[in-house]
């Protein structure tokens, strides 16, 4: 479950903020000052802080709950807070979100304003699979939250760039979740994994008889998408010949189903996401200008977890519970990391990303015996020492390489190929070359 932090001096408040989120699957943890909330976060990383503003009586001014507020930014406890208070004043909440604060509720609340707030500002923290501000760069996550939700709001085609496993297409989800479009589709197409012959029906669809195996109409993905979002993820990975089909729809937005002289009109907004340098692969010619115009009008670009690694206790807590709610917990008592734990996940380089810190997290809540995850339960790429790497012909040493990096991706050749810095047709043509069979690597 989501851990979501009450800190209040009154108990009948705690509870009540509890009753409402443990009925609506959320973990709740409480805490009666301050002072005792620090404490708690130094052991557990929440995902959201309901955090009232004044612990003395008599106290209307809410200093305790901004004094909080600068400890959080000062420790770089980077984690959403939404201020609850009976004493609501403008200044306050000015002073509150100025420290922080993501959101303010006065009490007392209805319950459902409640939920929405937090239902927000959790499903905020799962589009990146990160809570609110986490960043080591100084507010880029923030300057990505607030670029990503002015985007939303309007019709602009979106370009999203990142290293693999970084969270592009959980943002691409979220602008899509934040935009007028949410109560249409997502629809979501890996370009790099479409054959070429395949192409023209996978994404304007087919008429029966419209080739060999075309047994029966087909919706393509464009038509699937209407009034929605159209997510065309590794469009860097789209070869050359067949730019020009997509660029007549971003252009015009007709296009034809295979089989059908009909001629149909998108109205999907287009995001689109890769990993691949484009202004570099224009210039080798493998990438087409006038759709590279089409697809970036506004570019977000999503920095590498090494970059933010002050979100990444905040990361870890969403992935154990995510995995422990997935996977079950046969321990008898809630899944925690310990300190040595963290150390070790924050020692770490995290060249697969966020994506590497889920399977990494998987893994021990699969395989750990007991309620706390240890640091030898966290099982990471360890870096060969220098003095121990064989001597090796450049062939040999390539062949181990490409293996090696097909079993970190799970058999995902092409993102394999992009963080060995190979093409797509690249990567394949060394597979080839070299004999490797991406089942056999992973053994199946």
């Amino acid at each position: 479950m989501t851990p979501v932090l009450i800190i209040d001096d009154n108990p009948d408040v705690r509870m009540s903020a509890t009753i409402v989120l443990q009925s609506h699957g959320f973990m709740s943890l409480e805490a009666a000052h301050p002072d005792e909330a620090k404490a708690l976060l130094s052991q557990q990383p929440v995902a959201l802080i309901l955090l009232d503003m004044n612990f003395n009586r008599d106290t209307t001014s809410g200093k305790e709950g901004l004094q909080f507020l600068s400890w959080l930014r000062q420790a770089q406890i980077s984690v959403p807070v939404v201020v609850i208070t009976a004493w609501a004043k403008v200044e306050l909440a000015v002073q509150a979100m100025q420290l922080g604060a993501c959101d303010l509720i006065e009490k007392p609340w209805q319950n459902q304003r409640l939920l929405n707030t937090v239902r927000r500002y959790t499903k905020s923290a799962e589009a990146l699979s990160s809570p609110h501000d986490l960043s080591t760069d100084k507010n880029a996550t923030t300057q990505l939250f607030q670029q990503a939700q002015r985007v939303a709001k309007t019709n602009a085609n979106v370009l999203i760039l990142g290293e693999n496993g970084c969270g592009k297409s959980q943002l691409a989800k979220y602008i899509h979740e934040n935009s007028g479009r949410s109560e249409h589709a997502f629809v979501s197409v890996n370009m790099a994994a479409i054959p070429t012959e395949l192409f023209e029906s996978e994404l304007f669809g087919h008429r029966k008889g419209a080739f060999t195996d075309a047994k029966a109409n087909r919706i393509g993905r464009f038509e699937m998408a209407e009034n929605g979002t159209l997510f065309l993820d590794e469009i860097g990975s789209l070869p050359l010949p067949l730019q020009g089909k997509l660029l007549r729809v971003l252009e015009t937005g007709e296009y034809e189903a295979v089989g059908d002289s009909e001629t149909r009109r998108s109205n999907a907004r287009i995001v689109s996401a890769t990993n691949t340098d484009l202004s570099e692969a224009i210039n080798a010619g493998q990438f087409r200008q006038d759709l590279l115009y089409r697809l970036n009008t506004v570019v977000l670009k999503v920095p590498p977890l090494r970059a933010r690694l002050a979100e990444l206790p905040n990361l870890a807590a969403h992935f154990l519970a995510k995995h422990t709610r997935r996977h079950g917990n046969d321990t008898g008592r809630a899944r925690t990391l310990t300190a040595a734990a963290l150390d070790k996940l924050l020692s770490y380089s995290w060249p697969g990303n966020i994506r590497e810190l889920s399977h990494v997290i998987e893994r021990a809540v699969i395989l750990g015996l007991q309620p706390e995850i240890t640091a030898d339960d966290i099982e990471l790429e360890e870096g060969v020492p220098e003095q121990e790497i064989p001597l090796l012909s450049l062939e040999e040493a390539e062949k181990r390489m490409i293996a090696r990096a097909i079993r970190h991706f799970d058999g995902n050749v092409v993102a394999a190929g992009a963080f060995l810095g190979l093409s797509k047709s690249a990567i394949y043509r060394r597979l080839e070359k070299h004999d490797i069979s991406p089942k056999a690597e992973l053994g199946d």
